[in-house]
């Protein structure tokens, strides 16, 4: 599945956040990007606000506009309020997941430890980022991975207590998911009410 790519700092910058993590030269450039970004101050539409928004979760959960849209439509055939029930589904993938209980620092990092096997659900090995995950199932690093540096510098920096619908295991490396996150519960700034507008159009 292709991903975006291209230079994270440039997109952080044209939301006006940070949404790939910290970063140094966002620090330091808050305003948009391009020779005329510190003078841009364009008039936003209704439809341009929507349309910022989907891009915003977009690129803060790693995906593209066809994988985006398959997640809002299984969310649309939910019962409950759609965009509460898009933004679990995001944060039930299982990239996100490992991202969740600090076994990688970044999305995209754990995105990469699934994909070379380093990750097991229930167990069994999986490498599919894109896995939904129910209550009760768990998350554990494989035995071999365990030592592997960047999972080990990431596990020493994370906090997995801050998100009450995961447990985590220090002594087994592994993670469960309890529930699906209430809404007040989700830490991205994303106004998932204008996604939902723009795509009930």
């Amino acid at each position: 599945m292709a991903r975006y790519r291209g230079p994270k700092t440039r997109i952080a910058r044209k939301f006006g956040e940070p949404i790939y993590g910290a970063d140094k030269v966002f620090e330091r450039k808050r305003h948009l990007p391009g020779m005329h970004g510190l003078n841009k101050r364009r008039k936003v539409s209704e439809y341009g606000s929507q349309l910022k928004e989907k891009q915003k979760a977009k690129y803060t959960y790693g995906l593209l506009e066809r994988q985006f849209r398959r997640f809002f439509e299984i969310a649309s055939r939910k019962k409950g309020k759609t965009g509460e029930i898009l933004l679990q589904l995001l944060e039930s993938r299982l990239d996100n997941i490992v991202y969740r209980l600090g076994i990688a620092p970044t999305r995209d990092a754990a995105r990469q430890l699934v994909t070379h096997r380093h990750i097991m659900v229930n167990n069994k090995i999986n490498n599919i980022p894109s896995t939904i995950l129910k209550p009760g199932d768990i998350v554990s690093v494989r035995e071999k991975s365990k030592s592997l540096e960047v999972i080990q510098k990431s596990l020493a920096n994370s906090n997995v207590s801050k998100y009450p619908w995961l447990e985590w295991n220090p002594q087994t490396m592994s993670g469960k998911l309890l529930t699906l996150p209430e809404r007040d519960a989700i830490p991205e700034n994303i106004n998932e009410q204008l996604i939902v507008e723009l795509y009930s159009k």
